[in-house]
């Protein structure tokens, strides 16, 4: 029974344009068996190991088909006509603050950075890499900041606790000073789950960070722009 469910499955993570989870995938077979179900899920986890152009990937918490890394750049000469906006540095540099102190106030990611960041914060929350997931019982109460679903599926992430080596992550996004390192921030620190709170996935357009996204093949930093 796996055998004929495998091809169902493959075209919904296909056509889905968010990863889909297995328990949407539970729910679009409930008329088959979960067993069934979950066999079927494997044996296409088996298929998309071998030589190819595309791959299966756990991306929050859900499955998406996508070109390999490695083939980025040729898929990308099919969009060549495409203009993106890039994030800032600045806008990548609060990005990774939240990402690694979440939740966070935008007062103490001033303290980190050194600037106020009112204006990116702003640009983050548009583009649905950030929300805001409560207020910080001090005085003013002021509002805490997280990282959303949508920045998981942009960054390849399956949860938080996929999240770099802050080292890597100043690497990789060539940070000139490391600001998060100077925070002294341990895996011990990191946040292991996401806030709970549903956020709208929208189709964001952010080619700063790695990602993986169906049809582009996008995977790897392009290096950022004002």
């Amino acid at each position: 029974m796996s055998d004929e469910l495998k091809p169902v499955i493959e075209a919904l993570i296909f056509a889905s344009p968010d990863p889909l989870t297995p328990k949407m995938l539970f729910k679009l077979l409930e008329s088959e068996p979960k067993e069934d179900v979950e066999a079927a899920l494997e044996a296409l986890k088996r298929d998309y190991e071998r030589p190819g152009g595309l791959q299966l990937v756990e991306v929050a918490g859900g499955y998406q088909i996508v070109t390999k890394p490695e083939l980025h750049e040729w898929v990308r000469r099919l969009f060549h006509e495409r203009t993106t906006q890039r994030l800032s540095v600045q806008a990548l540099e609060t990005l990774a603050v939240i990402a690694y102190r979440q939740p966070v106030t935008a007062v103490e990611i001033t303290e980190i950075r050194g600037v106020n960041t009112s204006g990116v914060l702003n640009t983050l929350l548009e583009r649905h890499l950030v929300k805001i997931v409560g207020r910080k019982a001090v005085v003013g109460r002021p509002f805490m900041y997280a990282t959303t679903r949508e920045f998981l599926i942009r960054f390849g992430l399956n949860d938080i606790s996929d999240l770099p080596r802050v080292q890597d992550m100043v690497d990789a996004l060539g940070l000139e000073a490391p600001i998060l390192v100077e925070q002294n921030l341990g895996e011990d620190e990191l946040p292991l789950d996401e806030p709970d709170e549903d956020v709208e996935a929208g189709a964001v357009d952010v080619d700063a960070a790695p990602e993986s996204a169906p049809g582009t093949g996008t995977s790897g930093p392009d290096g950022p722009a004002g």
